[in-house]
């Protein structure tokens, strides 16, 4: 399984005067806990809501060059702004990144799968178009479908391109978890060379014991073909999950990680 680590997200009340106040030794001890957890990447999203776009380039280029410099760990650059992006990507100076993300709208498939043809990253490609998140199964795959044939023109390898069949709370709706499962399932069925993505602390969003439910999910997911996940690496049972549901789907010969990790 590829963990995303999600901590670094200036969203969080702990992250953003990281970012505000420019916390070098803070950012570099983040990202040492979620490398040091099992990370396989660590997702990095520096929009705090203040300022301006130029701020936010600032600002991206500044947490990409203090993380790369301490921590040697693939990097996923987060935004929705292709300009933020770019600064990202050029900080890392060709070390391994991806892109989070792009969706089936033609304003980000323009500046943004470009990018990831340009730089020769991973990108992540979320199942919507301009309409939203569609309601439908079939209709998701019909978004990834048009992200597919713009990846193809850029020259982005779907071994690089990572779908997002997208978790909404099951708070909003009991039928989410199903949807997103089948959605992942026809995924893999039409892009074999592709890998999935969810982001998984979604699905529980508005309800107690959310940890319980995200590795159930986790779970669940990955024997519907789930490769990566956006994650707290540094909760326990969510690892704990991962390894458990590796052995069980075939994942672990002779169940070596597991019996390492809980031995």
């Amino acid at each position: 399984m590829i963990i995303i680590g999600e901590q670094i997200n200036a969203t969080r009340s702990d992250v953003k005067p990281i970012i505000e106040n420019r916390r070098e030794d803070k950012l570099i001890e983040l990202a040492q806990k979620l490398a040091k957890a099992g990370a396989t990447y660590i997702d990095v999203n520096i929009g705090t809501g203040k300022g301006t776009r130029n701020d936010e380039v600032d600002d991206m280029r500044w947490a990409i060059k203090t993380i790369s410099d301490k921590v040697d760990i693939p990097l996923c650059i987060d935004s929705a702004d292709a300009a933020v992006i770019e600064a990202g990507l050029e900080a890392r100076e060709n070390k391994p990144a991806m892109i989070n993300s792009t969706k089936a709208e033609k304003k980000h498939l323009e500046c943004i799968v470009p990018l990831a043809g340009r730089y020769n990253t991973s990108l992540v490609a979320l199942a919507m178009d301009e309409s939203g998140i569609p309601k439908t199964p079939e209709e998701r795959v019909a978004a990834c479908r048009k992200i597919a044939d713009w990846c193809a023109k850029y020259d982005v390898p779907m071994e690089n391109v990572f779908f997002d069949p997208l978790v909404l709370p099951v708070v909003t709706d009991r039928m989410q978890c199903l949807l997103t499962l089948n959605t992942l399932v026809m995924i893999k069925k039409e892009f074999a060379e592709a890998k999935t993505v969810i982001g998984l602390s979604n699905v529980s969003f508005g309800l107690p014991a959310r940890a319980m439910l995200n590795a159930a999910f986790l779970q669940m997911a990955m024997y519907a073909g789930l490769d990566a996940a956006i994650m707290d690496p540094l909760n326990k049972t969510l690892m704990q999950a991962i390894r458990t549901g590796e052995a069980l789907v075939g994942k672990d010969r002779h169940f070596r990680k597991y019996t390492r990790k809980f031995r």
